[in-house]
């Protein structure tokens, strides 16, 4: 007993270390955001490991130089960096077609195409303890998960015709995904605005209250202009109705989730694409955060390679994500980048709740493996931008095939390992939290 509360009381202290490095600045900055995003973690392991990237990567410092399947190409490959089981859902692309993929690119970086498939893999670990399943059915979904990442992988990398390898479509998608897409399709943009808007003076404004902070003028003048600046970044498709862009009111916002803590954020209400009040939009300007990764990626090319933690974000999306928001763009306000987007009414994520039967949930994590190939495929040397000069599929295909037994084994022990470090860590945390551990708080 003594050793294991030496090992923990270790443990507790390289956790708030890192938390340190990760959150100090921005928790010194806002403690109650944190308390709030701290509280939501406790409530879990997984809710835990959803809030400790900065963790994750720390434990996995050590692989970034070699490591199994890792080479010079598949060492810097553009990654989504917080992969993990809850992180998909739906969105409607600029083609106005409604797609179910990875969401949530916060994190993307250039790194190891490793690091996202074991964050994945712990995610199902955790998930399924959750659910009770057994340490063999969970074996057996990180296997599937593998497997049909292995497939889709070597499918792009040899050629595989569009209608092969499909995006997840409302024509397409199946079981929890399709319903996922259907719910989306349920939604309207007349029923988001309703919830965040009213008519006051004939035009729309932003409902007091519920989260909406009005600014003072100079505040409001610093938002204006930096939306103008974050303008000038749209493809220029985005633009093509000069009203469109007209800014009808700005608020503050509070209660982001987990994951944005501390970080600055805005609303902001455009005209839309007709003088008809149910079609404005809602967009969102928010600080973007420094990735996870990206303390434990020394390239000096990549971290070069953007201006600020906005352009970063936008620029890793739009390479991630085919057809991604047209309204996605970057910008800087009070010398931080922010990341803008809009708030859609079709963004929907996976529901985990009552996915429960171990066959639904294996066909769940076949098709997210499908998404994640999909998604490293998409950001290599067709996506436009020079980072990442050459076809990802054909380097990730190529180390795969040199070792295909070991490539399951590798993801279902660390799933196991980590996971089973995940529920401790979330111990430690909950103690430490609860008896008035952490700094600043």
């Amino acid at each position: 007993m003594a050793l294991e509360h030496d090992q923990a009381a270790r443990r507790g202290e390289e956790i708030l270390a890192v938390f340190d490095t990760a959150f100090g600045e921005l928790l010194a900055a806002d403690p109650a955001a944190f308390r709030v995003k701290f509280r939501k973690m406790a409530a879990s392991a997984f809710a835990f490991y959803r809030g400790t990237a900065c963790l994750f990567y720390n434990d996995l410092a050590h692989e970034r130089d070699s490591g199994p399947y890792l080479d010079e190409r598949t060492s810097r490959v553009w990654i989504h960096g917080d992969l993990h089981a809850e992180n998909f859902g739906t969105y409607m692309d600029a083609n106005g077609r409604l797609v179910f993929n990875v969401n949530d690119f916060d994190e993307a970086y250039v790194g190891p195409f490793l690091w996202d498939l074991k964050r994945f893999a712990a995610s199902v670990a955790l998930l399924g303890h959750a659910k009770a399943l057994s340490d063999a059915t969970i074996t057996e979904l990180v296997r599937i998960y593998a497997a049909a990442y292995r497939e889709r992988i070597h499918a792009l990398a040899t050629g595989a015709k569009d209608d092969e390898v499909p995006p997840f479509t409302l024509d397409t998608a199946e079981g929890p995904l399709l319903g996922a897409l259907r719910e989306a399709r349920a939604r309207t943009r007349f029923g988001l605005l309703s919830t965040m808007t009213e008519i006051r003076g004939h035009d729309r404004r932003f409902l007091d209250g519920d989260g909406s902070v009005a600014l003072d003028a100079a505040t409001r003048r610093r938002v204006l202009a930096a939306f103008d600046a974050y303008l000038d970044t749209l493809p220029g498709s985005s633009l093509a109705r000069p009203d469109a862009h007209r800014v009808k009111d700005v608020v503050g916002r509070r209660g982001i989730g987990i994951g944005s803590a501390g970080l600055p954020s805005y609303n902001i209400l455009l005209e839309g694409n007709s003088d008809a009040l149910e079609n404005d939009v809602v967009l969102y300007m928010k600080q973007a955060q420094h990735p996870a990764v990206s303390r434990h990626v020394t390239d000096r090319r990549v971290r070069a390679y953007f201006a600020h933690e906005g352009h970063r974000t936008v620029i890793s999306q739009r390479a991630l994500q085919a057809h991604a928001d047209p309204w996605l763009g970057w910008t800087e306000l009070d010398g931080a980048g922010q990341l803008v987007a809009e708030v859609s009414p079709y963004a929907v994520d996976l529901d985990w709740s009552d996915i429960d039967d171990p066959a639904q949930i294996a066909a769940v994590v076949a098709d997210l493996g499908r998404a994640t190939a999909t998604m490293h495929a998409a950001a290599d040397d067709t996506s436009g931008h020079s980072l990442v000069p050459f076809s990802t599929e054909h380097a990730i295909d190529a180390v795969l095939a040199a070792d295909e037994a070991g490539f399951p084994d590798l993801l279902t022990d660390f799933a196991h390992t980590y996971g089973a470090r995940a529920r401790q860590d979330h111990q430690i945390f909950v103690d430490l939290f609860r008896n008035g551990r952490i700094p600043g708080l």
